[in-house]
C-alpha cells in the first residue's frame, strides 16, 4: 500500500533555505583573545601620553610662604577645578582616537576585543592619572617653599579632585566602538530568492484560463 502524497500548491511560500553557520561563528577563538589581549596592551601603554599631557597643560594653582606656612596665592582660582577637566578633555579625545584605531585595525569587533579595549583604557587612565602626578610640581610643598623663597609664589601639585573622570576613557572608547561596529560592520546578503519581498511573484500568477465547454 502506497501512501498518498499531495503535491504542494503553487500558493504556497516557497520553503526558507537552510541556514549554514559560518565556521567558528559564534565562538571565542585564541585569535580573538589574543588580539584583545594586544588591544589592552598597546591602550595601557597611551597612558603615559595621557600622563604627559596633563601635566604639560593642566593649569597650575599656585602657593606662596611667608616663612611660617604656605598658602594659596588665590583663593578663588579654578586652576585646581581645571585640573579635571584638562583630565577628562584629555581622556575623551584619547578614548575616541583608541576606539578609532582599534575598529580600522579589527573591523569584525568582537567580545574579547571590546573587554581588551575597555580594560586597556581603564588602566591607561590610572597610569595617566598616577604618572602625571610624578611629572607635575612636586608635592613636598615645604621643599618647594624653601626652594622658592618667603614671598615667592610657586606651582601647587596637580590633583585629581574628582575621581570619576578615570572613567572617562574606557567609556568614550566603547561607546565609540560600538557604534563605529555598529555603522559600518558588514552584513549579511539576503537569500538571492528573497530579494523581491514577500510573497514571491509566482503566488500572484495569472490563472489558467477555464477550458471552454464542448461545443454542441
Amino acid at each position: 500500500m502506497t501512501e498518498a502524497v499531495t503535491p504542494p500548491s503553487p500558493l504556497d511560500p516557497p520553503p526558507l533555505p537552510p541556514e549554514k553557520p559560518a565556521d567558528g561563528e559564534g565562538l571565542i577563538t585564541a585569535s580573538d583573545v589574543r588580539d584583545g589581549a594586544a588591544v589592552a596592551l598597546a591602550v595601557a601603554v597611551a597612558g603615559v601620553l595621557l600622563a604627559v599631557l596633563w601635566a604639560w597643560l593642566a593649569p597650575r594653582a599656585q602657593y606662596v610662604s611667608n616663612g611660617e606656612a604656605v598658602f594659596l596665592r588665590d583663593s578663588e582660582s579654578e586652576a585646581r577645578i581645571g585640573g579635571d577637566g584638562t583630565f577628562f578633555l584629555l581622556s575623551a579625545a584619547l578614548g575616541v582616537l583608541s576606539a578609532v584605531a582599534v575598529f580600522l585595525w579589527r573591523r569584525r569587533g568582537g567580545v574579547p576585543l571590546v573587554i581588551g579595549l575597555g580594560a586597556g583604557a581603564l588602566f591607561a587612565a590610572l597610569v595617566g592619572w598616577r604618572l602625571g602626578l610624578v611629572l607635575g610640581p612636586t608635592d613636598d610643598l615645604a621643599a618647594a617653599a624653601a626652594a622658592a623663597g618667603k614671598g615667592v609664589p610657586f606651582d601647587a601639585p596637580l590633583q585629581l579632585l574628582a575621581h570619576g573622570v578615570l572613567l572617562t576613557w574606557p567609556m568614550a572608547a566603547i561607546l565609540t566602538h560600538l557604534g563605529l561596529t555598529a555603522l559600518w560592520t558588514p552584513r549579511d546578503a539576503p537569500p538571492p530568492e528573497w530579494l523581491g519581498g514577500y510573497p514571491p511573484p509566482h503566488v500572484h500568477a495569472d490563472p489558467a484560463p477555464a477550458p471552454e465547454p464542448p461545443r454542441s
